[in-house]
């Protein structure tokens, strides 16, 4: 469980210039380096482990990686050490932190301080949809020729980046995750927001949370942080968005699908675009058109435009930029084509998020085989909390394919873990196909050997999945 408060923001040096990240190959961690190292400072950092693009993304900024959690990564005296949230506080190096008395960040604290200062903060919170949302907003302000800041959870397509430095405003993604083993609250209470929206509100990270009311009330702190002079953008069509928005200080508006949204969308047209009517305050504001599929993503659309509109971007503007729109990687990418085969990587671990994803696919390919490749790798679909709802959500799929869990969960007692066994047998049950196949190469091979011109290949993973869509691709690449 989070903790109730911040804790009190510590003093640090006057002169800082040298900075220590441990957990530096991890994207947000490493994506954090290299702002730092762009605004002057030494930056250097420590890791488990560090495999590519990471760690020679990192190099190529003159940014060293030591391997390993030891006491010696500090000897080079750094002014302040950046702590990821893989660290423990038995890690050698965080040991040898505090037994120096070096000063210490979590990362959102270290955002907050050296990038997001000038209180123009634009927060995007939910259970899904945060990335391509903040990606749009970042997308359409720049569209519109301002300056935008933005730090996201992913690399955009538009800017090849998940982050830019620019003016106002600093758009981010906002996380309910906690932050460190010394900053055990949620990330986007660190953000000061002046603008937010609030996609969606569901039960996720169960490693973190208890219950679903647990989540609700780290929102419900998150919408008091607002000023009277910001505002709240929420989907009107989620019942726990509205109710955690119900006491604030600031203006709330409502976007969504349903009426009374102050923000609407109609005449929905679903494919390889979605298109849609879009109305605010009952004002008729044209057509909008979107490269991207499902309802989701019409959901993150609209959350965009409300921010953009209070930024005071012209609506004909919008429309223009998000025909440009270019997805984030691993929202429902397509990784290649091979002999007619589509092979898709997206980021869905969630039960809710594999449903949209492949309710997306159906839609958008209604005459294909959609294969589901999934990876119970996340803290939270390693557990049993979903047991009963990933059925649902992976039987949408004409092929079901499970790979083992990425490890053991001995910490957990036995009716706490995911039963894939069980798992698979209610997928069965609903007379969906499915294989449960121990590892990554053994799957891609399966994927290849069977697979037909025509079908559509989706891997569902919080992950690389052990590289399983380019491995897919190589073994198509061999068949005859």
């Amino acid at each position: 469980m989070t903790a109730e408060n911040r804790r009190a923001f510590p003093n640090l040096p006057q002169n800082i210039q040298k900075i220590h990240i441990i957990g530096i190959a991890g994207t947000a961690m490493g994506s954090l380096a290299a702002m730092l190292k762009s605004k002057g400072f030494d930056v250097r950092g420590s890791d488990k482990m560090a495999y590519p693009p990471m760690s020679t993304w990192l190099e190529d900024q003159g940014i060293d990686i030591m391997i390993g959690y030891d006491e010696k990564n500090l000897d080079w005296n750094p002014d302040l050490v950046i702590v990821g949230n893989v660290c423990r506080s038995s890690y050698a190096d965080a040991v040898a932190m505090r037994d120096r008395n070096i000063a210490h960040l979590s990362f959102p604290e270290a955002l907050r301080h050296f990038f997001m200062r000038r209180g123009n903060n634009i927060v995007v919170t939910g259970t899904h949809g945060k990335t391509t949302t903040t990606s749009l907003i970042a997308w359409s302000l720049f569209h519109a020729q301002r300056d935008p800041s933005f730090f996201v959870g992913g690399i955009t397509g538009n800017f090849d980046s998940n982050f830019r430095l620019g003016q106002d405003p600093f758009v981010v993604e906002g996380d309910e995750y906690d932050t460190a083993y010394f900053d055990k609250v949620p990330k986007f209470w660190h953000y000061s927001p002046y603008r937010a929206t609030i996609n969606n509100i569901e039960f996720d990270h169960a490693d973190i949370y208890p219950d679903l009311e647990s989540v609700k009330h780290v929102f419900r702190r998150l919408v008091k942080l607002i000023p009277e002079y910001g505002t709240l953008w929420v989907n009107g069509d989620d019942a726990n968005a509205l109710e955690v928005s119900e006491e604030r200080d600031c203006v709330r508006y409502t976007f969504g699908l349903g009426e009374g949204n102050h923000l609407r969308a109609t005449d929905i047209e679903y494919g390889d675009v979605i298109s849609c009517n879009v109305t605010f305050l009952e004002k008729d504001l044209g057509r909008f058109e979107l490269p991207m599929v499902g309802e989701f993503n019409l959901r993150n659309m609209l959350g965009a435009i409300g921010i953009c509109l209070d930024e005071n971007v012209d609506p004909e503007v919008l429309k223009a930029g998000f025909k440009q729109f270019k997805s984030v990687k691993k929202r429902q990418e397509l990784i290649a084509e091979v002999k007619g085969i589509k092979i898709f990587d997206d980021f869905a671990h969630h039960p809710t998020a594999v449903e949209a994803t492949l309710s997306a696919m159906r839609k958008r390919f209604p005459n294909q085989k959609i294969w589901g490749i999934f990876e119970a790798k996340s803290n939270t679909s390693r557990r049993a909390v979903f047991q009963h709802d990933y059925p649902r959500a992976l039987s949408i799929a004409d092929q079901v394919v499970i790979s083992k869990p990425w490890r053991k969960d001995e910490d957990l007692p036995p009716e706490k873990r995911l039963s894939i066994d069980q798992l698979v047998a209610d997928i069965k049950d609903t007379g969906t196909p499915i294989e449960l196949i121990e590892n990554v190469d053994d799957i891609a091979t399966y994927v290849a050997e069977h697979a037909q011109s025509g079908d559509i290949i989706v891997g569902l993973s919080g992950s690389s999945f052990g590289g399983l869509h380019q491995k897919i691709v190589d073994r198509l690449n061999l068949t005859q």
